[in-house]
Protein backbone atom coordinates (compact mmCIF):
# COMPACT_ATOMS: atom_id res chain seq x y z
CA UNK A 1 0.00 0.00 0.00
CA UNK A 2 1.34 3.17 -0.87
CA UNK A 3 1.15 6.46 1.34
CA UNK A 4 -0.55 9.89 0.01
CA UNK A 5 -3.29 10.69 -2.79
CA UNK A 6 -2.68 9.25 -6.09
CA UNK A 7 -4.69 11.69 -7.96
CA UNK A 8 -6.42 8.22 -9.87
CA UNK A 9 -10.01 9.92 -9.00
CA UNK A 10 -11.04 9.49 -12.98
CA UNK A 11 -8.97 7.42 -13.96
CA UNK A 12 -9.77 3.59 -14.91
CA UNK A 13 -7.55 1.51 -14.67
CA UNK A 14 -7.99 -2.48 -16.11
CA UNK A 15 -8.08 -5.37 -14.46
CA UNK A 16 -5.00 -6.75 -16.01
CA UNK A 17 -3.01 -4.54 -14.54
CA UNK A 18 -4.10 -4.42 -11.51
CA UNK A 19 -2.35 -6.21 -8.13
CA UNK A 20 -5.32 -8.67 -7.22
CA UNK A 21 -6.57 -8.92 -3.71
CA UNK A 22 -6.02 -6.71 -0.66
CA UNK A 23 -7.23 -8.65 2.64
CA UNK A 24 -8.12 -6.02 5.28
CA UNK A 25 -9.60 -6.83 8.64
CA UNK A 26 -10.23 -5.20 12.09
CA UNK A 27 -11.30 -1.51 11.16
CA UNK A 28 -12.60 0.82 8.93
CA UNK A 29 -12.51 1.91 5.27
CA UNK A 30 -13.20 5.55 4.35
CA UNK A 31 -12.66 8.33 1.76
CA UNK A 32 -10.83 11.26 2.88
CA UNK A 33 -9.55 13.68 0.18
CA UNK A 34 -10.68 11.42 -2.79
CA UNK A 35 -7.95 8.78 -1.21
CA UNK A 36 -9.73 5.70 0.07
CA UNK A 37 -8.03 4.97 3.71
CA UNK A 38 -7.87 2.46 6.15
CA UNK A 39 -7.65 2.82 9.66
CA UNK A 40 -6.50 -0.50 11.38
CA UNK A 41 -6.65 -1.36 14.67
CA UNK A 42 -3.86 -3.74 13.99
CA UNK A 43 -4.37 -7.89 13.43
CA UNK A 44 -1.76 -10.44 12.68
CA UNK A 45 -1.10 -9.09 8.84
CA UNK A 46 -1.31 -5.14 9.39
CA UNK A 47 0.26 -2.82 12.24
CA UNK A 48 -1.82 -0.50 13.76
CA UNK A 49 -2.42 2.96 11.51
CA UNK A 50 -3.86 4.72 9.25
CA UNK A 51 -3.20 3.36 5.24
CA UNK A 52 -4.16 4.90 2.21
CA UNK A 53 -4.74 2.82 -0.46
CA UNK A 54 -4.61 3.21 -4.02
CA UNK A 55 -7.71 1.44 -4.82
CA UNK A 56 -8.33 1.55 -8.58
CA UNK A 57 -4.72 -0.57 -8.51
CA UNK A 58 -6.59 -3.45 -6.58
CA UNK A 59 -9.56 -5.78 -7.99
CA UNK A 60 -11.07 -6.48 -5.10
CA UNK A 61 -11.39 -5.65 -1.09
CA UNK A 62 -11.86 -8.80 0.97
CA UNK A 63 -13.44 -7.53 4.64
CA UNK A 64 -12.92 -9.81 6.85
CA UNK A 65 -14.34 -9.28 10.91
CA UNK A 66 -14.76 -6.54 12.85
CA UNK A 67 -14.80 -3.82 9.33
CA UNK A 68 -17.03 -1.26 8.66
CA UNK A 69 -17.03 0.56 5.32
CA UNK A 70 -18.46 3.87 4.06
CA UNK A 71 -20.73 4.92 1.39
CA UNK A 72 -18.15 6.92 0.29
CA UNK A 73 -16.39 3.53 -0.17
CA UNK A 74 -19.02 1.74 -1.78
CA UNK A 75 -19.70 4.84 -4.45
CA UNK A 76 -15.85 4.72 -5.44
CA UNK A 77 -15.42 1.04 -5.76
CA UNK A 78 -18.35 1.08 -7.92
CA UNK A 79 -17.12 3.81 -10.36
CA UNK A 80 -14.42 2.32 -10.70
CA UNK A 81 -15.13 -1.39 -10.57
CA UNK A 82 -13.34 -2.42 -7.87
CA UNK A 83 -15.01 -5.40 -5.90
CA UNK A 84 -15.56 -5.54 -2.02
CA UNK A 85 -16.15 -8.86 -0.37
CA UNK A 86 -17.26 -9.93 2.95
CA UNK A 87 -15.22 -12.92 4.25
CA UNK A 88 -15.34 -14.69 7.45
CA UNK A 89 -12.32 -14.85 9.50
CA UNK A 90 -9.00 -15.50 7.97
CA UNK A 91 -11.19 -15.36 4.78
CA UNK A 92 -12.22 -18.79 4.85
CA UNK A 93 -15.82 -18.02 4.41
CA UNK A 94 -17.78 -15.42 1.46
CA UNK A 95 -20.44 -13.75 3.12
CA UNK A 96 -21.63 -11.53 -0.03
CA UNK A 97 -19.99 -10.19 -3.25
CA UNK A 98 -22.15 -7.73 -4.87
CA UNK A 99 -22.33 -7.88 -8.57
CA UNK A 100 -20.44 -5.42 -10.37
CA UNK A 101 -19.46 -4.33 -14.36
CA UNK A 102 -16.21 -5.92 -14.66
CA UNK A 103 -14.05 -4.71 -17.83
CA UNK A 104 -15.12 -6.60 -20.17
CA UNK A 105 -17.47 -9.56 -20.21
CA UNK A 106 -15.43 -11.78 -22.48
CA UNK A 107 -14.83 -14.49 -19.95
CA UNK A 108 -18.31 -14.33 -19.13
CA UNK A 109 -18.96 -14.91 -23.15
CA UNK A 110 -16.47 -17.30 -23.25
CA UNK A 111 -17.65 -19.86 -21.03
CA UNK A 112 -21.27 -19.22 -22.17
CA UNK A 113 -20.20 -20.16 -25.68
CA UNK A 114 -18.57 -23.32 -24.51
CA UNK A 115 -20.77 -24.54 -22.15
CA UNK A 116 -24.19 -23.90 -24.34
CA UNK A 117 -21.53 -26.04 -27.48
CA UNK A 118 -22.22 -30.33 -26.61
CA UNK A 119 -18.69 -30.92 -27.76
CA UNK A 120 -16.95 -27.79 -26.45
CA UNK A 121 -18.59 -28.36 -23.10
CA UNK A 122 -17.66 -31.99 -22.89
CA UNK A 123 -13.90 -31.04 -23.92
CA UNK A 124 -13.84 -28.46 -20.60
CA UNK A 125 -14.92 -30.98 -18.47
CA UNK A 126 -12.57 -33.45 -20.23
CA UNK A 127 -9.57 -30.85 -19.33
CA UNK A 128 -10.51 -30.47 -15.66
CA UNK A 129 -9.77 -34.11 -15.23
CA UNK A 130 -7.02 -33.95 -16.74
CA UNK A 131 -5.89 -31.12 -14.55
CA UNK A 132 -7.24 -33.52 -11.67
CA UNK A 133 -6.01 -36.48 -12.28
CA UNK A 134 -2.71 -35.98 -14.12
CA UNK A 135 -4.02 -37.22 -17.96
CA UNK A 136 -6.00 -36.77 -20.21
CA UNK A 137 -9.04 -39.61 -20.57
CA UNK A 138 -10.12 -40.79 -23.85
CA UNK A 139 -13.87 -40.74 -23.08
CA UNK A 140 -16.48 -38.76 -24.22
CA UNK A 141 -19.46 -39.34 -21.85
CA UNK A 142 -19.47 -36.83 -19.01
CA UNK A 143 -21.14 -40.07 -16.43
CA UNK A 144 -17.92 -41.92 -17.49
CA UNK A 145 -15.50 -39.53 -16.57
CA UNK A 146 -17.79 -38.92 -13.30
CA UNK A 147 -17.34 -42.97 -12.44
CA UNK A 148 -13.91 -43.15 -13.25
CA UNK A 149 -13.15 -39.49 -11.27
CA UNK A 150 -15.23 -40.77 -8.47
CA UNK A 151 -13.26 -44.71 -8.13
CA UNK A 152 -9.74 -42.10 -8.02
CA UNK A 153 -11.14 -40.17 -5.91
CA UNK A 154 -12.31 -42.89 -3.05
CA UNK A 155 -8.56 -44.02 -3.77
CA UNK A 156 -7.03 -40.72 -2.89
CA UNK A 157 -9.35 -40.18 0.31
CA UNK A 158 -7.93 -43.71 1.65
CA UNK A 159 -3.96 -43.20 0.60
CA UNK A 160 -3.63 -40.33 2.09
CA UNK A 161 -5.72 -41.29 5.24
CA UNK A 162 -3.28 -43.85 5.82
CA UNK A 163 -0.30 -41.66 4.88
CA UNK A 164 -1.47 -39.32 7.75
CA UNK A 165 -1.89 -41.94 9.69
CA UNK A 166 -5.71 -41.58 10.20
CA UNK A 167 -8.54 -44.36 10.38
CA UNK A 168 -10.33 -44.07 6.88
CA UNK A 169 -14.13 -45.57 6.89
CA UNK A 170 -15.13 -43.38 3.77
CA UNK A 171 -16.70 -40.34 2.46
CA UNK A 172 -19.84 -39.89 5.06
CA UNK A 173 -21.40 -36.94 5.09
CA UNK A 174 -25.10 -36.23 6.60
CA UNK A 175 -26.14 -32.88 6.02
CA UNK A 176 -29.08 -33.28 9.10
CA UNK A 177 -26.60 -34.12 11.09
CA UNK A 178 -22.77 -32.85 10.19
CA UNK A 179 -21.70 -33.21 13.94
CA UNK A 180 -22.33 -36.91 13.47
CA UNK A 181 -19.24 -37.45 11.00
CA UNK A 182 -15.96 -38.58 12.09
CA UNK A 183 -13.35 -36.26 12.54
CA UNK A 184 -11.79 -37.25 9.46
CA UNK A 185 -15.09 -36.23 7.48
CA UNK A 186 -15.76 -32.97 9.68
CA UNK A 187 -13.04 -31.41 8.85
CA UNK A 188 -13.10 -31.87 5.15
CA UNK A 189 -16.62 -30.29 5.01
CA UNK A 190 -14.59 -27.29 6.80
CA UNK A 191 -12.27 -27.08 4.60
CA UNK A 192 -14.34 -27.83 1.20
CA UNK A 193 -16.24 -25.05 2.39
CA UNK A 194 -13.36 -22.86 2.80
CA UNK A 195 -12.09 -23.65 -0.70
CA UNK A 196 -15.26 -22.74 -2.38
CA UNK A 197 -15.41 -19.36 -0.55
CA UNK A 198 -11.69 -18.72 -2.64
CA UNK A 199 -13.83 -20.08 -5.56
CA UNK A 200 -16.08 -18.13 -5.52
CA UNK A 201 -14.11 -14.85 -5.12
CA UNK A 202 -12.05 -16.41 -8.08
CA UNK A 203 -14.98 -16.30 -10.10
CA UNK A 204 -16.55 -13.36 -8.95
CA UNK A 205 -13.36 -11.28 -9.68
CA UNK A 206 -13.21 -12.91 -13.25
CA UNK A 207 -16.78 -12.11 -13.81
CA UNK A 208 -17.13 -15.98 -14.83
CA UNK A 209 -20.85 -17.23 -14.77
CA UNK A 210 -20.84 -19.25 -11.13
CA UNK A 211 -24.20 -21.10 -12.39
CA UNK A 212 -22.75 -22.66 -15.70
CA UNK A 213 -20.69 -26.18 -14.86
CA UNK A 214 -19.34 -28.27 -16.80
CA UNK A 215 -19.25 -31.32 -14.84
CA UNK A 216 -21.77 -30.00 -12.10
CA UNK A 217 -25.12 -29.31 -13.17
CA UNK A 218 -27.54 -28.65 -10.77
CA UNK A 219 -26.36 -26.23 -8.29
CA UNK A 220 -26.94 -22.73 -8.38
CA UNK A 221 -22.86 -22.78 -7.54
CA UNK A 222 -22.13 -25.35 -10.07
CA UNK A 223 -18.64 -23.81 -11.55
CA UNK A 224 -17.46 -22.62 -8.32
CA UNK A 225 -17.94 -26.33 -7.46
CA UNK A 226 -16.02 -27.22 -10.43
CA UNK A 227 -13.28 -25.04 -9.29
CA UNK A 228 -12.86 -25.89 -5.87
CA UNK A 229 -12.74 -29.77 -6.93
CA UNK A 230 -9.60 -29.23 -8.98
CA UNK A 231 -7.60 -28.76 -5.38
CA UNK A 232 -9.42 -31.22 -3.89
CA UNK A 233 -6.06 -33.94 -3.74
CA UNK A 234 -3.46 -31.37 -3.28
CA UNK A 235 -5.13 -28.86 -1.18
CA UNK A 236 -8.02 -29.89 0.44
CA UNK A 237 -7.33 -32.69 1.54
CA UNK A 238 -4.06 -32.70 3.33
CA UNK A 239 -5.19 -29.67 4.98
CA UNK A 240 -7.83 -31.57 6.60
CA UNK A 241 -6.01 -34.26 7.85
CA UNK A 242 -2.94 -32.58 9.10
CA UNK A 243 -5.84 -30.08 10.81
CA UNK A 244 -7.07 -33.54 12.41
CA UNK A 245 -3.84 -34.50 13.45
CA UNK A 246 -3.63 -31.19 15.35
CA UNK A 247 -6.58 -31.35 17.10
CA UNK A 248 -5.71 -34.71 18.55
CA UNK A 249 -3.05 -33.00 20.29
CA UNK A 250 -5.10 -30.00 21.14
CA UNK A 251 -8.62 -31.75 22.05
CA UNK A 252 -9.26 -28.72 24.18
CA UNK A 253 -9.12 -26.72 20.70
CA UNK A 254 -12.28 -26.91 18.23
CA UNK A 255 -11.81 -28.46 15.06
CA UNK A 256 -13.06 -26.56 12.98
CA UNK A 257 -11.15 -23.32 14.36
CA UNK A 258 -8.03 -25.67 13.88
CA UNK A 259 -9.25 -26.69 10.18
CA UNK A 260 -10.45 -22.97 9.17
CA UNK A 261 -6.60 -21.83 10.65
CA UNK A 262 -4.81 -24.23 8.62
CA UNK A 263 -7.02 -23.85 5.58
CA UNK A 264 -6.14 -19.61 5.43
CA UNK A 265 -2.60 -20.38 5.85
CA UNK A 266 -2.51 -22.75 3.20
CA UNK A 267 -4.38 -20.64 0.88
CA UNK A 268 -2.13 -17.61 1.28
CA UNK A 269 1.23 -19.39 0.74
CA UNK A 270 -0.27 -20.86 -2.05
CA UNK A 271 -1.72 -18.09 -3.39
CA UNK A 272 -5.02 -20.55 -4.05
CA UNK A 273 -7.39 -17.54 -5.52
CA UNK A 274 -4.97 -16.26 -8.21
CA UNK A 275 -4.07 -20.05 -8.93
CA UNK A 276 -7.89 -20.53 -9.57
CA UNK A 277 -8.19 -17.10 -11.30
CA UNK A 278 -5.68 -18.37 -13.95
CA UNK A 279 -7.15 -21.62 -14.25
CA UNK A 280 -10.57 -19.82 -15.33
CA UNK A 281 -8.28 -18.11 -17.50
CA UNK A 282 -7.17 -21.10 -18.93
CA UNK A 283 -10.24 -22.66 -19.12
CA UNK A 284 -11.57 -19.58 -20.88
CA UNK A 285 -8.89 -18.15 -22.83
CA UNK A 286 -9.97 -14.80 -24.64
CA UNK A 287 -7.78 -12.08 -27.02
Amino acid sequence: MLKGRLGLEVARVPHADRHGLLWLSHGNLFVRDGTVCFKCAGWEDLPRGVYDIPFQMVSAFLLGPGTTVSHDVLRLCARHGTGICAVGEDGVRLYTFPPLAADSSAIAREQMRRWSNPSQRILVARKMYAWRLGEVLPHEDLNVLRGIEGARLREAYARLAEAYGLQWHGRRYDRSQPGSADAANQAINHVVTAVEACAAIACGVTGAIPQLGFVHEDSGISFILDLADLFRTDVTLPVAFTAVQESEKKPTEPLERIARRLIAKTARRLELIPKMIDRIKELFPCP
